[in-house]
């Protein structure tokens, strides 16, 4: 049994679905959503530095905090507890590192279930951390 989960959280329908997975299914694990902020790609993030916040990085700040207090509202719901925590990077990237970093068990992640054109344009985080985590991953639909 997990002893220790992590979900990462978007605010969709796909997440709210991880994370009601997560407590249904592991219900002594210790469940932490995590929202990660893009960095700034491209030409803001040619000129961003460590002391410099890319324009609308403080909303996108405020967007994840509003977020994650939805997915403690949603762990009341279910009479659970609920860690949160905010990351920036590379969305992939940032869930597998905290992933591993946090020492947890695995990762119960939401999917739009595009496939075909769609999923090869839009790309797929569900399908990255699938191919990168190190743990089990659990893709809920």
């Amino acid at each position: 049994m997990s002893d220790r989960i992590l979900v990462p959280y978007d605010g969709s329908s796909p997440s709210d679905a991880a994370l009601e997975y997560a407590f249904e299914r592991f219900p002594e694990a210790e469940v932490t959503a995590v929202y990660v902020i893009p960095v700034s790609e491209g030409y803001w993030g040619a000129f961003q530095d460590a002391e410099t916040d890319a324009p609308g990085e403080t909303e996108a700040r405020e967007r994840g905090e509003t977020l994650l207090e939805r997915a403690s509202d949603l762990a009341d719901e279910h009479d659970r507890s609920l860690s949160t925590h905010l990351a920036s990077g590379k969305p992939d990237g940032e869930i597998v590192e905290t992933a591993v970093d946090g020492e947890y068990d695995a990762i119960v992640i939401g999917s739009h279930g595009r496939e075909g054109v769609s999923r090869v344009l839009l790309g797929s985080v569900a399908e990255r951390v699938v191919r990168r985590a190190p743990i089990p991953v659990i893709v809920v639909r």
